[in-house]
């Protein structure tokens, strides 16, 4: 394989890699709109790369018997795509429900007469030489071929336009906390500048041959690695949102910050012999789980070693206020600074007696398994005249 090749089947790759993803959560949440426009929008993006792909196109042609017939293939694919962003980013921003129908069946309505104009146009018009590379410079002065390539131009340039625009109006307004979501807006922004840039070279080939001039490099040399580069990121940038958002990236996220307490509590832990071992095939929610229990564990087995004063001092110093809990969060239910500790149990020195640390461990692991269910009421059985009872009452004989 090729590294031009490659670079092709990368983006297609990155999307089909998204559309797996999305699979699930689509048949889970069928009537989401948003779902089924990513999902539509992936199944339309991913093989356009490879469509476009001088050998791709050679052999489409040849299999369908009609010449250039990839040019309104991959045109009309490319125009749907373009309209399928610019809905899938009106739904994914949200606001009113009433305006995003407007503007959905709004962008639906343009950029699908525009796919009709780009069939009807090459049904109409006659394109009789197979270009492989630079049919559009080829054609430009081809009567209704040209209008189909000014159609398929103007649609795309709006398409990108609309595009980058709200995703970086909605970039600079995200909460700085959404790191996935900001990082994938980003990749978007500049993959559509790119795009546009591949526009800029694709429109001034045309109109140079409008003119009697020939810049033709332009669509041959300087606008395909930039379409590859947009495509590529453009494909991470829908990517990234939905692995980073996801809760298994959340949990495994979780699960890496959590390693360097497991791994100072662990034999403590395994002293107690309640570490249970995991298989390699492991889901990673089942991993954070069997790492917060191991943790749990060990500071069970070092609970008498905790000291109360050494947790109000760690715990005073984070707090923006010495002492007070953060705005809207009570006070942790947890020691503090555990590794002095884990250094004086390793030192085989005697435990205090420090029954504070030893309710907040278990006060915490209440929490963690819910709340006490209480028990089951006996029904009362008869009792001998005269016994008393535990409320201090006497039961009356019976008759």
């Amino acid at each position: 394989m090729s590294g031009e090749t490659a670079l092709l089947l990368l983006p297609g790759s990155l999307m089909v890699l998204a559309l797996l993803i999305k699979i699930p959560k689509l048949r889970r949440d069928w009537d989401q709109p948003l779902n089924r426009t990513a999902c539509a929008l992936l199944v339309v993006g991913a093989p356009i790369t490879f469509l476009a792909s001088p050998p791709t196109i050679a052999a489409v042609n040849r299999r369908t018997g009609v010449v250039n017939f990839s040019a309104p293939l991959v045109f009309g694919l490319l125009t749907v795509f373009s309209g399928l962003c610019v809905v899938l980013v009106l739904q994914w921003r949200g606001g009113p429900p009433a305006a995003v129908r407007r503007a959905t069946r709004l962008t639906a309505a343009v950029f699908g007469t525009a796919t009709a104009a780009i069939v009807a146009l090459f049904v109409i018009g006659d394109a009789p030489v197979e270009r492989l590379r630079d049919l559009d410079t080829y054609y430009a002065t081809t009567p209704w071929i040209r209008e189909m390539i000014v159609c398929f131009l103007v649609a795309h340039t709006l398409g990108t336009s609309a595009l980058t625009w709200l995703c970086a109006k909605w970039f600079a307004r995200a909460d700085r906390s959404l790191r996935p979501l900001r990082t994938g807006l980003a990749l978007i922004v500049l993959a559509g500048l790119l795009d546009l840039a591949y526009l800029v070279a694709k429109w001034t080939s045309v109109a140079a041959r409008w003119v009697g001039r020939d810049c033709v490099y332009l669509s041959t040399d300087v606008a395909p690695p930039l379409a590859s580069a947009s495509a590529l990121l453009l494909g991470a940038g829908f990517v990234v949102p939905l692995i980073g958002g996801s809760a298994t990236w959340t949990a495994f996220g979780e699960y890496r910050r959590l390693r360097p307490l497991w791994k100072a509590l662990r034999g403590f832990a395994a002293a107690q012999g309640r570490t249970v071992p995991l298989a390699w095939w492991s889901p990673v929610r089942i991993r954070l789980v069997h790492r917060e229990s191991v943790i749990d564990d060990g500071i069970l087995a070092l609970a008498g070693w905790f000291d109360p004063r050494v947790h109000a001092a760690a715990y005073g110093g984070a707090c923006p206020a010495p002492g007070a809990a953060p705005a809207g969060q009570p006070p942790p239910d947890r020691p503090g600074p555990r590794v002095p500790h884990v250094r004086l149990r390793a030192g085989n020195g005697s435990a205090p007696d420090r029954s504070p640390g030893r309710s907040r461990i278990g006060g915490r692991i209440r929490a963690r398994r819910g709340p006490a269910r209480p028990a089951p009421r006996r029904p009362a059985r008869s009792a001998p005249a005269g016994r008393r009872w535990s409320s201090g009452r006497h039961r009356p004989a019976r008759a």
